[in-house]
Order: structure tokens, then sequence, then C-alpha cells
């Protein structure tokens, strides 16, 4: 096929969808990553109805979760998805060949080193163009993994049970991966394109048939494999994947009428700065950030979905007694929408990447572990100055709230009225303040970053520091809440780990409510 001006470095990847993309007017990366992930959730449920663990052996369950994983990545992205098999056979090398006491320290520096090139790659040779040649997405999710494994195998084979955190000893692996459960883990087509990254040992579990049957029997109470959950059927996941696409359709509607009208970069246009009123680029700013939202619930919602159809997800019981399948889910939409403090809405945000920051850095940091965890944070996602703002601007913001929630909310509790107002004015407060902080993180260069702090007057870096500040003195003199939990999206897992999809996640688990 002859290549034409405006298709020219639309993708390294396959162009059997070109007249699909064409007729639809999506770009084509975007028409072969629906593809993908629509044939992703077809397979998964013949994976669960036809190569299930009755059926078939771990082995052949893995190399089929791995090939098609590859075959994805080959599809989308033609030769560059030799980056993302690079860096995975490089790290399983580390993984069997390393001393195992560094072997997190190797993999970690290896993963996030190649990461990085990479995204410095995209901003010099792309000069800010997030073109469909652009493979960050899944190198990211891989580099989760890897470093997870890494971490995982490191606690289960070097440190000594008392040293581990009741997570660590849960999640702890105590044997190096074979080279195809390696493969498998990393690059299985549930997970490969969009996520989520799961724990190892939940992923294994999976293949070889115990994932259902360990939370039955732990929603019994009792481990003797004689409460008749051994020998009835799985649950199954169609109800919850039929749920799950509906709110992809709702999403995948809203992007189409209202997100495309509501662009951000209107935020930074020199005549609406100019001439529009405070108020009114407020106004926008808002609606143009509640617009962009729908875009990521759709992605993480299929993924979600096309895990739970094939059988993987499985939480437990809820307290209806009904199954429940949010093992690995990425977000809580409500949550999000109704968020009343800056935590809340990181909390129930991109879920599993704060499992993650938590596991690999917030609970091992010696010293200033928000910081850390915010700097890896930016780092994994990119390069571009625009996360480096994001983040640094959350730091003093999520302080400030820690500092008035602590401050001002028990002040509100004698009645309902007095609570619901501070409901209220604490979900607009919150919500303002995820815009004004993740604008720059969509925005991406630092002169329309600047252009729309100035037309903001920079009122929430203001505010959030002066308050922080104000208050530091009664912050230190109320003692923390003892169930609180803090920031960065990371999850506080139960020993039962049937909650995860809970915003209970944090990456300060126990210092903050």
């Amino acid at each position: 096929m002859d290549e034409r001006p405006d298709t020219a470095f639309q993708t390294t990847g396959s162009e059997w969808l070109l007249p699909v993309s064409e007729f639809l007017g999506f770009p084509l990366d975007q028409v072969n990553f629906l593809a993908c992930q629509l044939f992703a959730l077809a397979a998964a449920f013949w994976f669960r109805l036809y190569l299930s663990p009755r059926h078939a052996n771990p082995l052949v369950r893995h190399a089929v979760a791995a090939l098609l994983g590859v075959a994805f990545l080959i599809f989308c992205f033609g030769w560059y998805s030799t980056h993302i098999l690079t860096v995975v056979v490089a790290n399983y090398l580390i993984v069997v060949k390393a001393d195992i006491d560094s072997v997190h320290r190797y993999s970690m520096v290896t993963a996030m080193g190649f990461l990085t090139v990479c995204q410095v790659s995209r901003v010099v040779i792309f000069n800010y163009g997030i073109l469909s040649t652009d493979f960050s997405g899944p190198l990211m999710i891989v580099t989760q993994k890897i470093t997870t494994i890494a971490f995982q195998l490191h606690d289960g084979m070097c440190k000594k049970s008392e040293q581990l955190t009741p997570e660590q000893k849960l999640n702890a692996i105590h044997a190096r991966p074979s080279l195809i459960e390696y493969l498998s883990y990393n690059l299985n087509f549930l997970s490969v394109l969009v996520g989520p990254c799961s724990n190892y040992k939940d992923y294994i579990d999976f293949i070889e048939g115990r994932h259902v049957g360990q939370r039955l029997r732990q929603h019994s109470g009792t481990c003797n494999g004689q409460n008749g959950y051994d020998k009835s059927p799985d649950p199954s996941p169609v109800t919850a994947v039929c749920q799950k696409l509906l709110v992809c359709c709702g999403c995948m509607l809203f992007f189409l009428v209202v997100t495309r009208s509501l662009p951000i970069t209107h935020n930074v246009d020199p005549h609406f700065v100019g001439h529009a009123p405070f108020l009114a680029r407020l106004a926008y700013a808002f609606f143009s950030i509640q617009a962009a939202r729908p875009k990521f619930y759709f992605a993480w919602t299929l993924a979600d979905a096309v895990n739970n159809a094939a059988g993987y997800g499985f939480s437990g019981m809820d307290e209806n007694g009904k199954p429940s399948w949010d093992l690995v889910c990425n977000l809580n939409i409500l949550g999000i929408e109704t968020a009343t403090s800056f935590k809340t809405f990181i909390d129930n945000w991109n879920i599993q990447t704060g499992i993650w920051l938590k596991t690999v850095c917030y609970d091992r940091a010696p010293k200033h572990p928000l910081a850390l965890t915010f700097i890896l944070s930016a780092l994994w996602h990119g390069v571009y100055p625009g996360y480096y703002f994001t983040f640094i601007t959350a730091i003093p913001i999520t302080m400030a709230a820690r500092a008035i929630r602590k401050s001002v909310r028990h002040c509100f509790l004698g009645s309902r009225g007095l609570k619901l107002s501070y409901d209220i004015l604490t979900w607009a407060a919150t919500q303002l303040a995820i815009c004004y902080t993740v604008m720059p993180f969509l925005l991406l260069a630092v002169e329309p970053t600047m252009v729309y702090y100035r037309s903001m007057y920079f009122h929430m870096h203001i505010i959030s520091i002066l308050a922080a500040i104000a208050l530091r003195r009664t912050h230190k003199a109320r003692e923390p809440c003892a169930s609180a939990k803090t920031l960065s999206s990371a999850s506080s897992l139960s020993p039962s780990r049937s909650a995860q999809c809970q915003p209970v996640h944090s990456n300060n688990n126990d210092k903050v409510d």
C-alpha cells in the first residue's frame, strides 16, 4: 500500500484496519488497540471455557497467553514491539543470574532506565507529538510487572518473615520463576496493552486453577476442603463483564458527544485567556478536565472486563454473598466522581499503579517516602515537564488537605446538615484542586503549563502552601487516625486480598485520614 502524507508515521503496526480508521475518522493506532481488546475479550471467554485448568495443563495456558500477548504487540506496534520483548528477556536473565540479594535493585535500574530512555526519545524525536508509534503504554505496564516480581522475589528468598509486612508476606515469591512463567506474567494477552499490573502469585494461581477456590474458602472461614466449594463450579463472571461493558459503552458515547467539544488546549488559547473572566476560565477548566476522564474509564474498564472474562479478577464474596470481580480493577468511577478529598480521589484512580508504587517504593523508602513516591510516579509516567509540574504541585496540596481535614472536619460532624455542607464544600474543593493539579499532565510542555497557571494566578499553590504552614502545629498536635491511608493510589491490601478495588489503598498507610 502506498504511503500517503496524512498517514505517514501513523503507525509502525498493522495497516489492515486502515479503511476502518478512515471510515470512522479515528487514528489507526486507536482502531488497532480497540480491535485487539475486543479480540482479547472473545479470546478470554474461550480461554476460560475451553482452556481452563480442567482441560489444559499450566504450561499450555502460559504459552497461549504469552503468544497471544506478543501477537497483539506486533499487530499494534510492529518492530517497536522488540523494545518491550528486549526489556522482558533482559530482566529474566537478571532474575535467574543475578545475586538474589540485589535482584530487585538491578531489575529496577534496568527496567526504569530503559523506560526513561524510551520516554526521552519520545520527547526529543517526536517533539511532544503523541503518535501511534508510541509504545510507552505497554512498556510502562511491563516495567511495573518486572519490578513487582523482582521485589517480591527478594522478599521471599532473602528476608525473614518478621522483616516483612503482612502484604509482603502474602505476596512473597519463594522460588525463581521459569522462563515461560515469567514471559506469561509479563506479556499475557489479558493485560499486555493497557494493564493492569497484578501480583505474580495471583496470576500463577489463576493459571494453575487455584484463583477462585482459595477465595471461596477464605469466604467460608475454613480451609479444610470440606465446605463444598472444591466441588462446586466456579462463579461465572458473565454478569460482571456485561456490567463493565455497559460502562464502556457509556464512556464511549460520552467521549464522542461531549469530550470532543471541550478540548483541553482551549484552556491556554491566547484569546480565551486574554478575554474570558477568571470564573469563566475556571469553569471551562473544570468541565474540560471532567470530560477528559471517560477515555481513561473506557480503557481501564475494558481491560478489567477482559481479565474477568478469562476468569481472572475474582476477589471473593461481597457483603451480600455475591461474587465480586474487582481484584485487578484499576478505578472506582463512583469514588472518583464523588470524592470529597484529594486523597480519596487519588485512592480511586489508577488503583493498580498505586499498589505498585506502594509495593516497590513507599513501603521501602528509608526517608521521605511521600516525595520519593511522587518522583518515581513522575519518572514512570515519562519525562514531559507537565508530569513533574503535576506531581510537584500535588505535594503541597496533599499536605494542606491533610492538615485541613484534621483541623476542621471534626467541627462539622455534629449534625447531618453540617456534615452535608462539609461534604459539598470539600467535593467542590477537591474537584477544583484535581483540575488545577492535572492540567499540566495533559498540556505536557512548560510554556502552556505556565500560561495556564498564570491565568489561574497560581491560586492553588498559594492557598495550599499557606494552609499547610498555618495548620502545621494543629496537624502535629492531633493524633493520626489509625484507620487512615494516604496518597498515590497505592492499596492497603487485606490478608485475604478480597477488597483491592475499594478506596482503601494508600502510600502512607498509617499516617493520615
